[in-house]
């Protein structure tokens, strides 16, 4: 999907949430890029906390970062919370953010506010978590298969068909899969194993999180995710288990940013400072999140992978996340994957 569908598309979803005066007091238009779960608890905890009346929808990284792309001289929206970090540091660095130092930058972890500084502080880290995978471990013994513990397990002929992941134009979670592949086997290793992993993905979904909720109702055997995504899953009783893979892996710190030319600043300024809050990202785990929260004091949920447990690659941030290299990649991705999963 190319971008200037992928803007059609994201104009379509939020035009429904945003026909109203944006300039109206009290009001707060949000894109959220989390999952939908948490997305209404922090529309209704926000709500409760200021009376500021929250205007809501959830779309992916890929189609917000589109969205307000093609909104840019005439912004529709205040604030972006959550999503991989890729898109918002290419909207910051095509000035579509707009910069703000939060008081709340003391309380958090280095890496957040790195990814503040990297962007001018443009956007900033709200979590992190690690890319893998989860599978149904009830379709694996059923069909006799092996756990894939590593990416290169992931091509063995069994699991033909087995396999969903999302599409990395739409899907954050789908690009950092690419740009890790990448900065783990080279460019074109990367896309020859994706080629040969292609044989064995049976849909490339809209969201990045899709693929393992169809492992969890025994749709797939195996969905490429965020680690924290699948836990959400077996937190939920289903029978899925998350790997991470032997080889290394990316991760994404989860961002924030508020959009250039918002009509209601000073509301968009409370969202963010209230989402950098101890109290805030403590509550993740009520929605079944479990992502790495990015206050220093917020309560690590016990079930959240731990990167200390995981073997993680120096992610090039920067790199990936500058616009000329993003659009380079997925156009590749187009021609030789997308082409030819069609």
């Amino acid at each position: 999907m190319g971008l200037v569908k992928l803007a059609a598309a994201a104009l379509a979803a939020g035009a429904t949430f945003f026909a109203f005066s944006a300039r109206a007091d009290g009001n707060l238009n949000l894109i959220c890029s989390a999952d939908v779960v948490i997305c209404e608890q922090m529309k209704g905890a926000f709500e409760k906390k200021t009376d500021i009346s929250v205007n809501m929808v959830r779309l992916s990284s890929g189609e917000t970062y589109a969205k307000i792309r093609a909104e840019a001289r005439n912004p529709k929206t205040d604030i972006w919370w959550a999503g991989t970090g890729d898109p918002h540091l290419q909207a910051a660095s095509e000035g579509l953010t707009l910069e703000y130092k939060s008081p709340m930058l003391g309380e958090l972890h280095e890496w957040a506010v790195k990814q503040a500084e990297s962007a001018g502080y443009r956007t900033v880290g709200v979590y992190a978590g690690a890319l893998g995978w989860g599978y149904n471990t009830e379709i694996f013994k059923q069909k006799n298969l092996k756990e894939p513990k590593c990416w290169a397990d992931l091509l063995d002929p069994s699991f033909k068909g087995e396999v969903q992941i999302a599409n990395p134009n739409s899907s954050g979670t789908a690009y950092t899969a690419l740009a890790t592949l990448v900065q783990i086997m080279g460019e074109d290793e990367a896309f020859d194993y994706l080629k040969k992993l292609n044989a064995n993905v049976s849909q490339y979904t809209k969201s990045g999180s899709a693929p393992v909720k169809a492992a969890a109702r025994g749709e797939t055997a195996i969905g490429i995710v965020f680690m924290h995504d699948a836990v959400a899953q077996t937190v939920e009783g289903f029978p899925v288990k998350s790997v991470a893979p032997c080889e290394g892996t990316g991760y994404e710190i989860g961002s924030m940013s508020i959009i250039k030319g918002t009509k209601n600043l000073d509301n968009a300024k409370k969202w963010y400072d209230w989402a950098l809050s101890a109290d805030v990202q403590s509550s993740m785990k009520e929605a079944k999140s479990f992502q790495l929260p990015s206050n220093k004091t917020a309560k690590v949920p016990e079930e959240a992978p731990k990167f200390e447990d995981i073997k993680l690659i120096d992610y090039d941030f920067k790199t990936y996340g500058d616009p000329a290299k993003r659009k380079e990649l997925l156009e590749r991705w187009d021609r030789e994957i997308g082409a030819a999963a069609n």
